[in-house]
């Protein structure tokens, strides 16, 4: 039986948080979201009637955890650094506001803190830095607070931020624009659908009662595609419902990697098996299921 819980939700705003929230809502959890009064809400603004909101530049977070018995937490904020924030704030977003988060949980005995954490390694950038900073410190804090850290792997469907890789490219075609430079595109990904996602957290949350004081899970599928084969796909559907032509304009090798770029990242994904998840959307259909929404 899937047990009724109150769930405070950081980065509520976002791409992965929005999802959580209506999915959290749907399933008849009681949820609290964190949001900046900068934050824009167009993502969850027909959520925000059946669910509690705090502005968190204007309240302290202990408040936060005062006023309602949280019963675990789900962390999704977090900065990628592309928008060219010094380190300074991006180790503000991604450990120091992290650590007031749960230190406020263990505070007041909440039983279970889920993290969003990444795949890639940490001496990438300054994001995958800061994240595996925090991992650390939720290891070491894991004796105090049941810690379960998800590392994903490039997850992608509607409503993501339009600088991401997969919104941008597919504005690109529908725009026409005659060449689209891409790399030469044989670096491998993982494309792993929203839905599969939020399935993955809802396994975790049934199953925390189960579950160690400190749980790492990698979430991905089992099939790795090339950037290349992946964008054709797109473009070879995008060909086929707006008669234009798509292939010819894909200038694939006329940007450089960048110098931090991951030809193949590792994962292992028995652990997330082992609780019964499976991804239900190949590639194919999680390509339709995201042009629906932006065709």
């Amino acid at each position: 039986m899937f047990m009724q819980k109150t769930i405070l939700l950081s980065g509520a705003t976002g791409f992965l948080g929005s999802h959580l929230l209506e999915n959290f809502i749907k399933n008849g959890h009681k949820v609290i979201a964190l949001v900046r009064s900068t934050s824009d809400l167009w993502r969850i603004k027909e959520f925000l009637p059946e669910c509690r909101t705090y502005e968190i530049d204007k309240i302290p977070i202990n408040n936060i955890f005062q006023e309602s018995k949280i019963d675990l937490v789900v962390h999704t904020a977090c900065s990628y650094g592309r928008k060219g924030e010094s380190i300074s704030s991006i180790i503000e977003s991604n450990l120091n506001y992290g650590l007031q988060i749960v230190e406020a949980a263990i505070a007041h005995n909440v039983k279970t803190f889920i993290n969003t954490d990444t795949l890639l390694p940490k001496d990438v950038n300054a994001y995958s830095l800061s994240k595996a900073q925090f991992g650390d410190w939720l290891k070491y804090l894991s004796k105090d607070i049941q810690v379960i850290n998800m590392r994903m792997e490039h997850m992608y469907g509607p409503k993501d931020d339009k600088n991401k890789f997969i919104p941008w490219l597919i504005n690109e075609i529908i725009n026409n624009k005659d060449a689209i430079e891409l790399t030469s595109g044989v670096q491998k990904r993982n494309f792993i659908y929203i839905e599969d996602i939020l399935l993955a957290y809802n396994i975790v949350i049934q199953e925390s009662n189960n579950l160690k004081n400190y749980n790492d899970f990698d979430v991905a599928t089992n099939h790795l595609i090339e950037v290349k084969d992946f964008v054709r796909g797109i473009a070879k559907e995008i060909e086929t419902r707006m008669g234009i032509n798509v292939q010819d304009r894909l200038d694939f090798g006329a940007k450089e990697y960048r110098k931090d770029d991951i030809m193949q990242p590792e994962f292992d994904i028995e652990a997330i098996r082992e609780l019964g998840w499976k991804p239900a959307v190949d590639y194919k259909q999680g390509i339709n299921y995201t042009l629906n929404y932006y065709l």
